[in-house]
């Protein structure tokens, strides 16, 4: 059977990916910084949000609220009540808002429409050749476990934005968190920077669809796929 998709309301993504988002499972996004992964994040929600649907967005770096206010327009007051925002200062809270959004929706009193962790391994990064590296690397597991079971049970889908780290050997830009997130994630997106304001998304993973990209421009109120989602 078919996984259920959400629309991005970005046409070109929607294109590359059979209709949007899986609802059953993570997507994950990498790339450089500057790429458009929390442009896109914010572009998504706010479409949710306008269906009537709670957004739970876990921001470890610093949301922009212009640009938020650039995408939403004069909606953005009436939005952001669909909005459950928390700025987590560690991992272990971060885990633990992941907890929560992820309790939130299993509940079901509120009709929550996605999970967005932006970024998700911004915490880990710090962890790494460091004395915690091996516990950091365990609480990322769990949290990314929790995420996958709370998509897979209750079909409410899952962002996840990762950084990127520079491959010598290959003079590659990858992604973070290793071969469990890699594995966890049912559909990965890279994202890379083009001239201007172009961005290119490649399809490098996904369980049904073969690889392929797509294309949008970061514009004064959001990103433009090509036509309306």
């Amino acid at each position: 059977m078919a996984a259920e998709r959400t629309a991005t309301g970005i046409l070109s993504v929607d294109r590359l990916l059979g209709g949007g988002l899986e609802t059953d499972s993570i997507t994950e996004i990498y790339g450089e910084g500057g790429s458009g992964k929390t442009l896109f994040c914010l572009e998504v929600a706010v479409r949710i949000a306008r269906a009537g649907k709670w957004v739970v967005y876990i921001d470890t770096e610093g949301v922009s609220v212009d640009r938020l206010r650039a995408i939403a327009g004069p909606d953005l007051e009436r939005l952001l009540e669909r909005f459950l925002l928390s700025s987590p200062k560690s991992l272990e809270e971060q885990g633990r808002a992941v907890a929560t959004a992820c309790a939130l929706v299993r509940d079901g009193k509120r009709p929550v429409g996605l999970i967005v962790v932006d970024s998700g391994t911004f915490y880990y990064r710090l962890s790494l050749s460091g004395p915690d590296e091996d516990d950091a690397r365990q609480a990322l597991s769990l949290t990314v476990a929790d995420l996958v079971a709370t998509a897979l049970q209750s079909g409410v889908p899952a962002l996840f934005t990762n950084q990127v780290w520079r491959s010598m050997r290959e003079g590659t830009l990858e992604p973070l968190g290793g071969s469990f997130l890699n594995h966890a994630a049912k559909t990965i997106l890279r994202f890379d920077r083009l001239s201007g304001n172009r961005r290119r998304v490649v399809l490098v993973k996904h369980r049904s669809l073969p690889e392929g990209t797509a294309e949008f421009r970061i514009t004064s109120t959001g990103l433009d796929g090509g036509g309306p989602g």
